[in-house]
């Protein structure tokens, strides 16, 4: 019986990840039912969480950093007055002590968060320590010496109050660890707590309303699937754009450096004729400087 044909397909799909999946598992459900050869997530979300887990497709891999290093929005619920091994409803509790916490003082211990804030890595993370995931030590019972970092939470503010059960907004740079700062906030109020429930809601400019569940991906045709593709330059739009002719977008991608008018930027989207996206330069002393260009070929042959 002939493998499953796999194709060659470029684009960006927003996925509405369930609670209970990974993230490699979610990608790859996707991956089948897109029958694309290659494909990669822009930062993983734990199984507990659900939400927007953008993955890319062919060429768009070749970017997948630019929303890795996208700011994040998530929705938290916290469950106060139990702190667990994990700091999130996944692990073994801990300790549980007795609440007593107004809306009032839940809402200035918030304010306390906003801005820069220091943070010691969970041991239950996929950071590594000597090539292996720290989640791997701590499911055996070892703890590492983690170094603090410092994140930055952009706002901090509550969705619904509940005195056992508040859930809250968090808006983020990259590098933060909600079930820390869940485990922080209960440490501020002086009854602990841990995440109870996690929900990415933004990253970068994709909104999870824009999004799509497994379910009903697996329930549309062929055609409807890739139509829910955005294009590789989804993931490049806050870069200025330089548009080139035939002959400037053949230097380029031969690697040669093209005479431009543009303003020196760190990073620019390159356009040829057509609107054709060439990939991504640089622009130093009026050249333009290719950094990471797509390939020519855009098709590959399927095995059978």
């Amino acid at each position: 019986m002939p493998r499953a044909r796999f194709e060659a397909i470029d684009g960006v799909l927003l996925l509405d990840k369930p609670v209970g999946a990974s993230s490699n598992g979610a990608l790859q459900a996707a991956r089948r039912l897109l029958n694309a050869s290659k494909a990669g997530h822009t930062g993983t979300l734990d199984p507990l969480a659900s939400g927007l887990l953008p993955l890319t497709f062919g060429e768009a891999t070749k970017f997948s950093s630019d929303l890795l290093d996208a700011d994040k929005c998530y929705e938290a619920r916290l469950v106060l007055g139990t702190t667990t091994s994990t700091a999130d409803a996944e692990g073994e509790i801990v300790q549980t002590r007795a609440v007593a916490v107004t809306r009032g003082q839940f809402e200035s211990a918030l304010s306390k968060f906003v801005g820069t804030v220091s943070q010691v890595p969970p041991m239950h993370s996929a950071l590594k320590r000597n090539g292996e995931p720290l989640y791997r030590l701590a499911r055996r019972g070892i703890e590492v010496e983690r170094s603090a970092r410092s994140v930055q939470i952009r706002r901090l503010w509550m969705i619904a109050w509940d005195p056992s059960q508040p859930t809250i907004g968090v808006e983020c740079a990259k590098g933060l660890y909600v079930r820390t700062l869940a485990e922080d906030i209960g440490s501020a109020l002086g009854c602990g707590a841990h995440l109870g429930a996690l929900r990415r809601i933004r990253v970068g400019p994709f909104e999870v309303s824009q999004a799509i569940g497994l379910e009903r991906l697996e329930q549309l045709s062929q055609a409807q699937r890739r139509e829910r593709l955005l294009p590789v330059d989804a993931l490049l739009q806050s870069l200025p754009r330089v548009d080139l002719d035939q002959q400037d977008s053949q230097q380029l991608g031969h690697g040669k450096q093209i005479a431009c008018g543009a303003v020196s930027a760190q990073r620019t989207r390159v356009y040829g004729p057509q609107g054709r996206l060439l990939g991504v330069a640089t622009v130093d002393h009026g050249m333009l400087i290719a950094r990471r260009l797509l390939s020519q070929a855009r098709v590959l042959e399927s095995e059978q």
